[in-house]
């Protein structure tokens, strides 16, 4: 079995160390080995971090990191810039992740704010469409409905990219690249301020000042009030 990412991301399935009640090459497990052999497939599965470093003499092991996030990160993807990329940008973080696995900081359990940032970087390769995309939602007509009416006072850091309302598309297309990354990295991918500043690689001083601008932005955009952003 091969998982794949729009044909560009292919890792070979792990199979088990072993099956229970038996061995990998399907002999009977030696004497005294029966118990212990039951437990072992149920033990804490490794961290990301465990798997990366697997991977580097176990390249097929990186499928498990693959298996954790891909529908994360292609969600993520797709909202900032519509599902005709989605497809390419996480095939390509994937990639760009496994060919840079050795430099990988095993002490971090958790790979996503690395996935992010990657994700993030070759989001910004395509800002212009996102700008583009962002401005055709901010000419979008209102539902009928209503649906949503106050969308934007319930914060700008919780809005969906498929449901902006015309007036927050309008104020994230006006910000910059690195201050969408940021405000979406924590809004959509509810990455805390220290994962963000991970991901990113800037320090965490400066997530906290520059969020704070984008706040003032935004409330400037869509006239709001300081308490609703």
């Amino acid at each position: 079995m091969v998982r794949t990412v729009s044909g560009d991301l292919r890792f070979p399935s792990v199979a088990p160390a072993h099956e229970p009640g038996g061995s990998r090459d399907g002999t009977e497990p030696g004497p005294g080995a029966g118990s212990e052999a039951r437990i072992r497939p149920h033990d804490a599965e490794p961290s990301d971090a465990g798997l990366i470093e697997a991977s580097l003499t176990a390249p097929e092991r990186f499928a498990g990191v693959f298996d954790r996030h891909a529908d994360e990160i292609h969600a993520y993807a797709g909202r900032r810039l519509g599902p005709e990329h989605a497809d390419d940008v996480t095939a390509e973080t994937f990639l760009v992740a496994f060919r840079k696995r050795h430099r990988y900081d095993t002490s971090r359990p958790d790979a996503r704010p690395w996935l992010y940032g990657i994700a993030a970087n070759l989001i910004s390769g395509h800002r212009r469409s996102e700008v583009r995309r962002l401005r055709a939602l901010a000419r979008a007509p209102r539902d009928a409905d209503e649906r949503g009416l106050h969308e934007e006072e319930r914060g700008a850091e919780r809005a969906s990219a498929a449901a902006l309302r015309p007036a927050l598309a309008a104020a994230l297309a006006r910000l910059s690249s690195a201050e969408r990354d940021l405000l979406l990295l924590v809004a959509w991918a509810d990455l805390s301020y220290e994962e963000a500043a991970e991901a990113l690689k800037i320090p965490i001083g400066t997530v906290r000042s520059r969020l704070h601008r984008v706040r003032a932005k935004l409330r400037r955009h869509l006239d709001l009030p300081e308490e609703n952003v």
